[in-house]
């Protein structure tokens, strides 16, 4: 398995940039806790509905197991996720169910599928019909390094 210099984590080069949530800097924003509309407006006038809250501890509630991944590729983009897109990707949770989207090594090399267990073999799912499934094989070494749990991504026009 490769391994970066800096954190001695794995090397994500194959599928983006990867940066520790530990070593992210914290940052506060107000949050309006009331739902809002994408039909008819509701005003948003008042900022004493505001609270501040810490996005990345929102985000990453377990910071510490966190990892932002930037996306390279668009094997995935049925499940939202686009070239470009930040991953937030959580190691602590290795066993993702067939809806979820995981970081997976296979044979030392990194991908974000979808992993789905079918008449005993496991799967690698695309979520875009250009790319094939990939058969996960017991020849295979094959590890879930973790789950995104968030996409962060501007959005589309």
């Amino acid at each position: 398995m490769g391994t970066s210099k800096d954190h001695n984590e794995p090397d994500f080069s194959q599928i983006g940039a990867a940066v520790s949530a530990t070593d992210a800097e914290s940052l506060t924003l107000p949050y309006f806790d009331i739902g809002i509309a994408a039909g008819f407006p509701i005003p948003l006038d008042n900022d004493e509905r505001a609270q501040d809250i810490d996005l990345l501890r929102m985000l990453c509630p377990n910071p510490e197991s966190c990892y932002l991944i930037r996306v390279e590729g668009n094997s995935m983009i049925g499940a939202g996720i686009s070239p470009g897109d930040i991953v937030i990707v959580d190691k602590s949770i290795r066993n993702p169910d067939e809806k979820q989207v995981a970081v997976c090594e296979l044979n030392g090399e990194y991908t974000i599928k979808r992993l789905a267990i079918r008449n005993g073999k496991g799967w690698l799912i695309p979520a875009n019909p250009d790319y094939p499934e990939i058969e996960v094989t017991p020849d295979d070494d094959f590890r879930v390094w973790g789950t995104v749990t968030y996409v962060i991504h501007k959005p589309k026009f």
